[in-house]
């Protein structure tokens, strides 16, 4: 199999290892395959690609679109290093509130996938870093929601304490207060 699946502390959630096949020119990894995605039970279709870059101690997050737009994510990272997060928002979920990371770097090669229902962040830890990401709907400006990186209730262990934010992230609201209509 082409694709290794490593789970987190939130099943939903998982680390994927593609194989990689070095040589003496460097290597070739495989990021994404429909048919072997299908044969891992992760979506096999995706309808948009998104680049981001980023410089040291920029956090992007944590996002999501409400339904009916609500986005699965797969993540990696083609030049730097990040931690990944995904945090559960699906209301009645035995996960609600909870949240899972993952360090990616180029180096590595793991791809994070995020499903739907989850709010999606990172911060980036190398000097920068190129973010790429495919995602299951189209972005919607409209359903685009989020809740704050530093929400107590959600305690995410992030690995910068004084990150860049947009104004934007700025002014997220903690995930009690958030606009979330995802039902486990």
């Amino acid at each position: 199999m082409s694709f290794q699946i490593i789970p987190l502390a939130i099943p939903d959630v998982v680390v994927i290892q593609p194989r990689s096949f070095p040589d003496n020119r460097g290597f070739f990894r495989e990021l994404f395959k429909a048919s072997a995605f299908a044969g891992l039970g992760l979506p096999a279709h995706f309808v948009q690609d998104n680049f981001s870059h980023s410089v040291r101690g920029v956090l992007r997050g944590l996002h999501y679109q409400k339904n009916p737009a609500a986005q699965g994510k797969l993540i990696c990272v083609a030049h730097g290093e990040i931690y990944d997060v995904a945090v559960d928002i699906r209301k009645g979920s035995p996960t609600y509130g909870r949240w899972a990371g993952e360090t990616l770097s180029a180096d590595n090669g793991r791809l994070l996938y995020v499903p739907p229902g989850f709010a999606h962040g990172f911060c980036v830890l190398s000097d920068a870093a190129s973010v790429l990401y495919k995602v299951t709907a189209e972005w919607n400006g409209a359903l685009e929601a989020g809740v704050r990186w530093d929400d107590a209730e959600i305690g995410v262990a992030w690995p910068i304490s004084s990150p860049i934010l947009s104004a934007k992230d700025a002014a997220l609201p903690a995930l009690k207060d958030a606009d979330n209509n995802f039902v486990h």
